[in-house]
């Protein structure tokens, strides 16, 4: 399963949904839904503009968990 890492990410930084919001001019509700790890999907335009905000790779926000959703989601 892959999970995000965005609240963990975020956390480290000092910033909030809000302040990647305005900056990269992606949805809310995208940024909340990854946040939270609700996302089925993520849109590649989405994942370089969260790396180029961040100067981070795609590793830093997506990780790949062995086992189901329920256990992963829980970690």
């Amino acid at each position: 399963m892959i999970v995000s890492k965005l609240a963990q990410l975020l956390a480290e930084r000092f910033l909030k949904i809000s302040d990647v919001n305005k900056a990269t001019g992606l949805a809310r509700p995208t940024l909340t839904n990854l946040y939270y790890r609700r996302t089925k999907q993520i849109d590649m335009e989405t994942l370089d503009k969260l790396c180029s905000y961040l100067q981070c790779s795609v590793v830093d926000i997506l990780e790949y968990q062995e086992g189901n959703k329920k256990e992963a989601v829980e970690k």
